[in-house]
């Protein structure tokens, strides 16, 4: 290439070409102003109004008593329960998923089952589990809302997400790795527990975190099944107070201590679900 060629090849553009490419870009920064806006409304009404009203008194009190702290105990509670029972099932059958039998019949129905379950809307995955476990225990074990039921409604929700981000992220293990624990006489087993799961183990923690994040957010399901309480609760088996049920029930409460309390328990939650998110971002970067 000679050297005019080169210059041709460096020309600045012409003009039209230059102003239509900073067009572009200041219609771009425009568009995402205004599509972050809404989100930047709702972080400044929310932190304005329930952050000057956050005392440590909150934390000690039950609602009854202008606090949140059984809120707070049931929403951990509920999402503890759900942790119990989705992120070993989720893990196992993102597992199978990615690693056994692909292609098989039974491995494109699981992950279209699951598949299928992220998008259903989190009403229904309420009032399935109010038909099968808050009606079922009334009929048998003479309890209904409870804690135990929330719990279980909220890892129905998480299981299908934790399956999937598994399933993608051990899709990502380079192959060499499996090729290489099967020529030192590494079983299946073997290769996907010593080798797989541990370069896969913080996408893995990501994937767990946000579907956490997503759980102990949701408000439908629990309305079916935890329902809410004033008060402490007695024990996993009773009605039990949670966050997002506190600010669904007393938002439009009159007095204005309950009123403080909603904008208060919202910004706590918020915080919460940002923190989440941030500790699963760095996570994931951190061992990257």
């Amino acid at each position: 290439m000679n050297n005019s060629e080169t210059t041709k090849l460096i020309t600045p553009l012409s003009p039209l070409r230059n102003l239509f490419d900073r067009g572009m870009t200041v219609l771009a920064v425009g568009l995402t102003i205004v599509g972050m806006s809404p989100l930047i409304s709702v972080l400044w009404n929310i932190i304005s109004k329930g952050l000057p009203g956050l005392t440590a008194a909150m934390f000690s009190k039950p609602i009854i008593d202008d606090g949140f702290a059984n809120a707070v105990v049931g929403t951990l509670t509920m999402i503890s329960i759900a942790s119990l029972l989705s992120i070993p099932i989720g893990v196992a059958t993102g597992i199978y998923l990615a690693e056994y039998e692909p292609n098989s019949k039974i491995n494109r129905a699981v992950k279209f089952l699951n598949t299928i379950l992220t998008g259903v809307p989190s009403i229904v995955v309420g009032i399935f589990t109010y038909d099968l476990i808050v009606l079922g225990s009334k009929k048998l074990f003479d309890f209904s809302y409870s804690a135990l039921a929330g719990g279980i409604s909220l890892a129905i929700l998480m299981l299908p997400i934790i399956a999937l981000t598994t399933e993608e992220v051990l899709k990502l293990v380079p192959n060499n790795l499996r090729l290489a624990s099967s020529g030192l006489g590494g079983s299946k087993f073997q290769t996907i527990s010593r080798v797989i799961l541990p370069t896969a183990f913080p996408a893995l923690v990501t994937g767990v975190l946000l579907a956490v994040s997503r759980g102990i957010g949701e408000t439908a399901p629990l309305l079916f099944t935890a329902l809410f309480a004033q008060d402490w609760a007695s024990n996993l088996l009773s009605p039990t107070a949670s966050l997002p049920i506190l600010i669904f029930n007393l938002y439009n409460d009159p007095d204005p201590v309950k009123n403080q309390l909603v904008w208060t328990a919202s910004f706590f939650l918020l915080s919460i679900v940002l923190f989440i998110n941030l500790a699963a971002r760095l996570f994931s970067n951190k061992k990257r």
